[in-house]
């Protein structure tokens, strides 16, 4: 299923006790950052921060960091080097490129995510329907939810994040191998995510994606990712500027052009 986690203290590679964020001006802060796997280097000296209520595309070719990005910021992995600090205030949602359905109908697999968070079981159930009905598949509660097409698990997964009204939401390719139809569907539902349902605390949005269009129609600010070290950090304007990218990065240049190797 989509990956919820509470509310959580601030990770630290040398496991000393970090300082929370200053009166929460950030969500997620990493200083020098970097995950390794034995001898290969997944993510190497990460600084940046991420405010709440920014959409943050990530871009970079296959195997660049990523869904690595994803994972450490969700506490899926801690780094091996340098620091994570994170807003402890700020409950966490992650969605998945294929989000894991259980063997049960759509709607238990909603209320599911929420009485694991203490809600009882007859109120869950309640609150799932209005989750399914929010993303369009009330139609389809009782149905396995495996027989769902990929588009409507998809949806369904953003049902049972927006469910548990997560203050980030971290998504992994969220529209990659759906069909153009149910890209926009999702597409729509993130954009209308990102607007933070009329609450005090806006939602802040995370997301992993190879479809350029996709980032310029959702993006506020866009991090251009290669073998691991950012490259290009930019506003989504400037990124789609050819001439402000090449100056910042050629190689994030030639990846918007299509011609990185």
């Amino acid at each position: 299923m989509s990956a919820i986690l509470p509310p959580r203290g601030t990770l630290a590679s040398e496991g000393g006790r970090a300082a929370s964020l200053a009166a929460a001006a950030f969500v997620f802060r990493l200083q020098s950052a970097g995950i390794s796997f034995g001898t290969r280097h997944a993510l190497r000296e990460v600084t940046l921060a991420i405010a709440p209520g920014e959409v943050v595309a990530l871009v970079g070719a296959n195997g660049s960091g990523k869904s690595t990005l994803l994972r450490l910021l969700h506490g899926l992995l801690q780094p091996t080097a340098g620091q994570l600090l994170v807003d402890e205030a700020a409950r966490q949602a992650m969605l998945f490129q294929r989000p894991f359905m259980l063997r049960t109908s759509a709607r238990n697999n909603v209320a599911l995510a929420l009485w694991l968070r203490g809600t009882p079981w007859a109120d869950a159930k309640t609150l799932a329907l209005v989750a399914l009905q929010r993303v369009g598949l009330a139609g389809q509660a009782a149905q396995p939810a495996r027989t769902l097409s990929g588009g409507q698990q998809q949806r369904m997964a953003l049902a049972r994040a927006w469910a548990l009204r997560p203050d980030v939401l971290l998504l992994d390719e969220p529209t990659a191998s759906l069909d153009p139809h149910a890209k926009r569907e999702v597409e729509q539902l993130i954009a209308e995510f990102s607007v933070g349902q009329g609450r005090a605390r806006p939602v802040t949005l995370v997301f992993a994606s190879h479809n350029l269009g996709q980032v310029k129609r959702l993006a506020s600010r866009v991090i251009y990712i290669e073998q691991g070290r950012v490259q290009a950090d930019l506003p989504v304007r400037e990124f789609f500027d050819a001439g402000r990218l090449q100056a910042v990065s050629p190689a994030a240049h030639l990846f918007v052009k299509g011609e990185l190797v």
